[in-house]
């Protein structure tokens, strides 16, 4: 307790002039909650300094000052000083603190106040210590596991990683998928934390970008390319030169081009290593694409496939012959066939139990597939209807007349009419209430669908200079591209331009870029122009790189 106080008084002095008043402001002053009375300090149990030093498992040693032979009588002063009361030594040190220099006081300092710091977080139960640590963010909590052993074994705990997962507003399912990977290539028992850290550094790579260029992949000579599928590692191409094309997204090689269509590929859908392709053929075609095997040709359209969607096993197909089909996958065989718009099918979508269409006779159509009955006509558009969503809650339509609605498939009934687009709306995507709109006037829209609110209009000195071609978003972020030749990464959240992705050398004279599909690590944008000052191809950006990996490349 004597020790306490000397540290008190030292700081005391350090902290007021040596006339005992305060320093001026801007000086460090000391807490008062710190001190100890004489009288609390008198009925504690006396432990000399000594005692505190041995308990901490310092030696017994104290810290010599080298600056000659101790003074005559120091044995005879300390003696004295041990025969004292406990108050009458406080007394003593108070009057000796007073009359040190300020070097001198910093030197006991140095030598005490070590003795009173506590590592009280390894003290504590484990399960508290690791409660405590919850509330560090976790780059702190990097640099805590540089303290010592103990708080690296604690700062690397798997379960608390996983909490700080979780505060991302990530799922089990959704890093369960990435601990595969990453296991192989981690130390077992922090999967979590190299997860974590996997995953910020994707976030990163996404949002700031970095040095290496997009990998290049060269096909379908000068020909457009329609449609684009990316699964795992595998990237495939349609084109209006009849063809598929399956790519490594890893290598960027061709591995195999599909073959057999006499007309433009027009649309495809794709699910693990199958791949579903629509033509002016007037066919479907499934294809292995590991293989490169046309498994089933689908004939009973009269007129060019212009779109599909992909659910499970099944497959449904919109035509220009103004029908609707329902096909089985794994044998090839027509199950239903849906009739009832009056001009051709341009979109469609299908939940697994209900099927939805939009064509140019205006209307959205509501099915059931299994009776081929249409529930509901959802009318209201005044031009042709080109774009769908449906997550099972809400039908968006997008049209030429420059609206977007929201629809309830159960009634039929029109929720919200969403305006501010002044042209196609070629694109939307949707997710979690939040629809996110793409049109020819240039601009992406993000809505609320169930206000109907416009939260941000992707637009301002950074925005697309021509129509909007394609729309994706994850991970919190918008990617956008256009026939302005970029493609622009936007916040979903606070609707800020964050930067251009891609930026083709042709852009502004004729450079464009059609289609876009993104996964959680890749993005793979296919680029073109109309005028040949853009030949066609491929690039795939990869946002999963360390700083190794880099330097590999």
């Amino acid at each position: 307790m004597v020790s306490l106080f000397i540290l008190h008084q030292m700081k005391r002095k350090l902290d007021h002039g040596p006339d005992g008043r305060p320093f001026p402001s801007g000086k460090k002053h000391c807490k008062g909650n710190g001190y100890l009375s004489p009288s609390s300090l008198v009925q504690a149990t006396p432990t000399t300094f000594g005692d505190l030093r041995l308990a901490n498992g310092h030696s017994a040693q104290r810290r010599r000052v080298t600056s000659g032979p101790p003074p005559s009588g120091l044995q005879d002063w300390l003696h004295t000083f041990q025969m004292w009361s406990g108050p009458e030594r406080l007394l003593a040190l108070d009057e000796l603190i007073n009359r040190c220099e300020t070097s001198q006081v910093k030197h006991m300092m140095q030598v005490i106040e070590p003795q009173f710091q506590r590592d009280f977080i390894s003290l504590l139960p484990k399960e508290l210590a690791l409660y405590v640590l919850t509330f560090l963010a976790p780059r702190d909590l990097l640099q805590a596991a540089q303290t010592c052993r103990n708080w690296r074994t604690l700062a690397e705990d798997n379960l608390l990683w996983r909490e700080k997962c979780r505060e991302e507003g990530n799922d089990d399912r959704h890093f369960i998928s990435r601990l595969r990977v990453v296991i192989t290539f981690k130390s077992p028992g922090h999967e979590w934390k190299s997860t974590y850290i996997r995953q910020h550094r994707i976030e990163t790579n996404w949002r700031k970008g970095d040095t290496r260029e997009p990998m290049v992949l060269k096909g379908h000579d000068d020909h457009v390319i329609t449609c684009l599928q990316f699964s795992g590692d595998l990237i495939v191409s349609g084109s209006d030169d009849n063809t598929l094309k399956v790519w490594s997204a890893i290598t960027g090689k061709c591995l195999r081009t599909l073959t057999g269509h006499t007309g433009g590929v027009w649309c495809s859908q794709m699910a693990a290593t199958t791949v579903i392709s629509g033509s002016t053929d007037r066919t479907l075609r499934v294809w292995d694409a590991e293989s490169g095997e046309c498994v089933h040709t689908l004939y009973g359209h009269t007129s060019t496939v212009r779109c599909m969607h992909l659910n499970g096993n099944r497959v449904v197909s919109g035509s220009r012959d103004t029908t609707l089909r329902v096909w089985d996958v794994s044998t090839g065989r027509c199950e239903h066939v849906l009739t009832g718009h009056l001009a051709a099918v341009r979109c469609v979508q299908y939940d697994g139990r209900r099927v939805v269409s939009g064509g140019y006779d205006y209307m959205v159509k509501v099915w059931d597939p299994e009776t081929e009955v249409c529930l509901h006509t959802l009318q209201g558009h005044t031009n042709r209807v080109y774009s769908l969503q449906f997550d099972g809650v809400f039908v968006v339509s997008g049209s030429l007349d420059t609206s977007i609605k929201v629809w309830d498939p159960e009634t039929g009934g029109c929720v919200h009419t969403l305006t501010g687009h002044q042209s196609l709306t070629s694109g939307m995507e949707l997710r979690d209430n939040i629809l996110v709109s793409g049109n020819a006037d240039s601009t992406v829209r993000v809505w609320d669908i169930r206000t109907g609110q416009c939260l941000h209009t992707l637009q301002g000195p950074n925005k697309h200079q021509s129509a909007v071609t394609c729309l994706q978003f994850c991970r919190g972020l918008v990617l956008s591209s256009s026939d302005d030749g970029t493609v622009k990464l936007w916040d979903l959240r606070t609707g800020a331009w964050l930067r251009d992705v891609v930026a083709l050398q042709s852009r502004g004279s004729g450079g464009v870029v059609w289609r876009i599909r993104a996964s959680d690590t890749r993005l793979v944008c296919a680029a073109g122009s109309r005028n040949g000052t853009e030949e066609t191809k491929l690039l795939v950006l990869d946002f999963d790189l360390d700083e190794k990996k880099k330097e590999t490349d």
